[in-house]
This record gives structure tokens, C-alpha cells and sequence, in this order.
């Protein structure tokens, strides 16, 4: 798809003003909410007979991601409203926050270990991942970088000095959740990256270059015992489920029988059996799309996932409508997280991909995951809004001048 912005024309003197709301793109919102809705009661079939996680309160997750959800709203909502000069003055403070964040997550007494990594940080009784407002973070600084010394500059060739700034920027989070480790979320930084390079216009050279740079360091991290002996065979387990069933390769074993029982209608909510019998291990985080396949069967699942796709199709739509380089970047960035994330935790429900601990956007239970990606969306509106006239009237004036 082309990233050459829509030309749009300008607004005619004496036109009446739109409401903001009216230039909601309605097909994004929805998706997303309608995601956070079915994300809800999956998370709520995952966790009402599991008295270990609840306590005896079989709604007490369903409670849990309601409130999760309406916070994000309000997130999003303020994010959509904020003018665009406010966005690229916090482009660096959230980035700041972020890197903040996750050298405290290595601080010893400070950061919490949750499933081997070293990713949480505990205030009170909350818990807050830094990884995931670093996505964010990442996305707005790249996209401000390459737009402050293009424009700025007066040119729009990108010079091998601002992919290598870019590419620092980058690098300090990538090291820091490298050190935890959490290699899920470094994939999708990785990602993250190379769209934004590859929107920006960098040469090829570049980005083959990084792949391959990119290899030969998860290779130098296996040999020097960087990566966790687990996450090792996590990997040797995704070549080769039946390698260790009963170990490394359980959660993929147990996924696929659960998404198997599904068939095409399902066996009901809060009816399936490996589900309730808690079978599937972080079924309500990380294997959240087993509930789906299991008790909503193929048609549940094949919902979830189109609506996926309707987000990233929307991100990439608003990317190719903006006409500022910093929305564009921006833009990108996030249908390539939402986009690789989605299919990272998915593929490894399926055994297509290796077992990294990744949550499904907008439907895993987590409040940082939900806030920040309600933030992106936010974002994403922002953008849209500022880009001209939505598509939807774009096409209704199209037809009713034919």
C-alpha cells in the first residue's frame, strides 16, 4: 500500500464547522471497543472457576477488565481531543517515561519477576509494565525524529545520520527489555522499527542490513546465556511440540486441543473444557484466543480476528490519508505494532509461532497493555482528524455528485 498522503481540499469559507466527534473514524473506535467487549467476557470465562485466581469471586476479573476498559476509554478520549503541537511536545516525555520505567524494572527490590522476567514494577497494590508504554514511545520519538530534520530541513530524502539517531533511540528500550528479558515484546519493537524506517523511505541496504544484524545478535545472546535456558526451549519446542510435551512445548500442546474442541460453533461460554478445567496455561493473558476458539468455535475466533484486521486496515488508511510526515511515521508504527503483536499471539495459540508471552491487543487481560494501546487508538483519531475529511464523507459527497 502506497504511504502517499490524500490531498484534500480545503475547508470553503463560510462552511460550517464539524463537530469533533463527527470525525471519528467510527470503523477503528468501534472495532477496538468491540474487541475490549469480547476481551472482557473471555477473560471472564477464563477466570470464574479458577478459585486460586479469584478467590471465590467468579466476576472478580470480569470487574477487573471492565474497569481496565473504561480507563482506557478516557484515555483515549483525551489523547483524541489534544492538539497536535501538545502531541510532538510529549512525544519525548513519554519516551522518558518509558526508558524511566524500565531501568527501574532492573533495579533489584524494585522490579517485580512475573513468569521469569523481570518486567513489573508494584506500586501498592498495582502493577505497571514500562515495555508496553514503551511501544508508544518508541512509535512517537522515531516518527518526531525523522519529521523534526526532514522538515525542518526543508528536504524529504532520509540521510543515513537520522537512521542511525533513530536507530539509538531505539536501541536504549530494546537493551533495557532485552535485560529483563522479555523477547516477546522485543519482536514487536523490532517491528516496530522497520515500519516506521520502511514508511520513512530508508534505503533497502538498511533494512536488510538490520535483519541481518538483528540474527546474528539473538544468535550472540543464545551463546553468551543472555536469553533464559526456558526461552531456549520455548523455541526448540515451537520447531517441535512434541519434543517436550509435558515441559516446554505444554502450553502449545494444550492450546491446540482447546482451539480443536471449538469446531466451527463452539462449546459455549464458560462451557469449555480445557477452559474451565484450566488446562491452558495464562489462558486469560496470553492464551486469551483459546477461549475463543474453544467456546466461540471458528466463527467466534474468525471475528476476533477480523476486527484485528479492521484496526490495522484503519492504521494504515490514516497513515496513507496524513499529510504531515510525524502523523504518517506515527501512523505506521502502530498498525505494525497492533498488526505483528496481534499475529504474534495468535500463531502462538496456533503453534506458528514460538511461545514469548505476548498479550492479544485490546482483548488480554492487563491494564498497561489495554492503556496504551487505547492511547495509540487515541492517537490514531487525533491524526485522522487533523488529516481532512474522513473517507466516509469523502465518498457520500463523491455519490451524491454522480
Amino acid at each position: 500500500m502506497s504511504m502517499r498522503p490524500t490531498v484534500r481540499p480545503a475547508r470553503p469559507p463560510g462552511a460550517p464547522v464539524r463537530r469533533w466527534w463527527g470525525d471519528v473514524d467510527l470503523a477503528l473506535v468501534g472495532s477496538a471497543l468491540a474487541l475490549g467487549v469480547i476481551g472482557m467476557l473471555l477473560v471472564w470465562s477464563a477466570t470464574a472457576s479458577r478459585d486460586d485466581l479469584t478467590g471465590g469471586d467468579p466476576t472478580a476479573y470480569l470487574v477487573k477488565q471492565g474497569t481496565n476498559v473504561l480507563i482506557a476509554l478516557g484515555l483515549g478520549a483525551v489523547i483524541a481531543v489534544t492538539d497536535r503541537r501538545w502531541i510532538r511536545l510529549w512525544a519525548p516525555v513519554v519516551y522518558g517515561a518509558a526508558v524511566i520505567g524500565l531501568v527501574l524494572v532492573l533495579v533489584p527490590g524494585v522490579g517485580a519477576v512475573v513468569n521469569g522476567s523481570r518486567s513489573w514494577l508494584q506500586v501498592g497494590g498495582l502493577s505497571f509494565q514500562p515495555a508496553e508504554l514503551a511501544k508508544l514511545g518508541v512509535v512517537l520519538v522515531m516518527a518526531l525524529l525523522f519529521a523534526e530534520r526532514t522538515e525542518g530541513a526543508m528536504r524529504r530524502v532520509v540521510r543515513s545520520s537520522d537512521v542511525v539517531l533513530a536507530l539509538a533511540c531505539a536501541a536504549v528500550p530494546a537493551a533495557l527489555i532485552l535485560a529483563q528479558p522479555d523477547l516477546g515484546t522485543l519482536m514487536v519493537m523490532v517491528a516496530i522499527v522497520l515500519g516506521v524506517l520502511a514508511v520513512a523511505g530508508v534505503r533497502l541496504s538498511w533494512l536488510v542490513g538490520l535483519v541481518a544484524a538483528g540474527l546474528a545478535a539473538v544468535v550472540l545472546a543464545v551463546a553468551m546465556g543472555v536469553i533464559e535456558e526456558y526461552q531456549v526451549l520455548r523455541f526448540e519446542a515451537f520447531t517441535n511440540p512434541d519434543l517436550d510435551p509435558r515441559g516446554a512445548g505444554y502450553n502449545t500442546v494444550q492450546a491446540r486441543i482447546a482451539i480443536g474442541n471449538g469446531g466451527i460453533w463452539g462449546q459455549g461460554l464458560f462451557d469449555g473444557t480445557q477452559t474451565q478445567a484450566g488446562f491452558v496455561p495464562e489462558q486469560h493473558t496470553d492464551f486469551v484466543f483459546t477461549v475463543a476458539g474453544e467456546e466461540l468455535g471458528l466463527l467466534g475466533a474468525g471475528l476476533v480476528v477480523v476486527l484485528l484486521g479492521v484496526v490495522v486496515w484503519r492504521c494504515l488508511r490514516i497513515a496513507q490519508r496524513a499529510d504531515d510526515l510525524f502523523d504518517r511515521l506515527a501512523a505506521a508504527g502502530i498498525a505494525c505494532w497492533f498488526g505483528f503483536q496481534a499475529f504474534q499471539n495468535i500463531g502462538m495459540s496456533l503453534g506458528i509461532m514460538p511461545v514469548t508471552g505476548v498479550p492479544l491487543p485490546f482483548v488480554s487481560y492487563g491494564g498497561t497493555a489495554m492503556f496504551a494501546s487505547a492511547m495509540a487508538v487515541g492517537l490514531l483519531v487525533a491524526i485522522d482528524r487533523r488529516s481532512g475529511t474522513p473517507a466516509v464523507v469523502v465518498r457520500s459527497r463523491s455519490a451524491r455528485s454522480r
